[in-house]
């Protein structure tokens, strides 16, 4: 039985930069092919579900192009929130969950839009040299202790520097996890865990 018989979605419009986020039934949302429309009519996120997965299009106001993302039923229906990002600029681009979780991510990635607007003239490496170097600093804290590990089994991992994030990549089976390191509330995030967790496949 599903808890929680809603779900809602968010995100940003390319066109009037304006936050999306609207509350669906999951029951109509899984009965047939679904269009959320920004109120400025220029841009729409889809949503259909398929055998045992939800594909879905999301406009990107970070690269202008729409992302095919999907994932499983299951997760889709049963995460507290879920983060789909443009794999150019690292950056969320929707979400999907309940209300409390969505509405607090959707908040931080408008903090992050906001940042990129006004640091836009003089583009660096990251959007914020300090939150990454921050961030890193802490990931390696985490690492030093033996506190990065896979649900595969392993503690072998490499990471990738995105402009807004990193990625830490299990060396083994492949599974990565994303740490944002964007805004000061990612410094908070970072610095309240002790252990890292890369969601790879469980040994049997």
């Amino acid at each position: 039985m599903v808890q929680d018989a809603k779900r809602f979605l968010s995100y940003i419009c390319p066109h009037c930069r304006q936050s999306v986020i609207v509350e669906r039934d999951l029951f109509s949302l899984a009965a047939s092919p679904t269009r959320i429309k920004c109120p400025c009519g220029k841009s729409e996120l889809t949503v259909e579900f398929l055998p045992n997965r939800v594909q879905m299009t999301v406009p990107c106001l970070f690269c202008g192009r729409e992302h095919a993302v999907s994932c499983s039923a299951h997760a889709f229906v049963r995460e507290k929130a879920l983060a789909f990002s443009c794999a150019a600029s690292g950056l969320d681009c929707c979400y999907v969950g309940e209300e409390g979780p969505v509405y607090a991510a959707t908040a931080r990635l408008e903090q992050a839009v906001d940042k990129l607007e006004e640091e836009s003239a003089s583009h660096g490496a990251f959007l914020d040299e300090i939150v990454m170097h921050e961030v890193l600093s802490e990931i390696k804290d985490i690492a030093a202790r033996g506190g990065i590990s896979c649900a595969c089994g392993s503690k072998s991992w490499t990471f990738q520097v995105n402009y807004s994030s990193v990625d830490i990549i299990c060396a083994d089976c492949g599974a990565q996890v994303r740490i944002p390191a964007a805004t000061a509330d990612d410094i908070d995030d970072i610095c309240c865990k002790n252990t890292i967790l890369i969601r790879g496949k469980q040994r049997t």
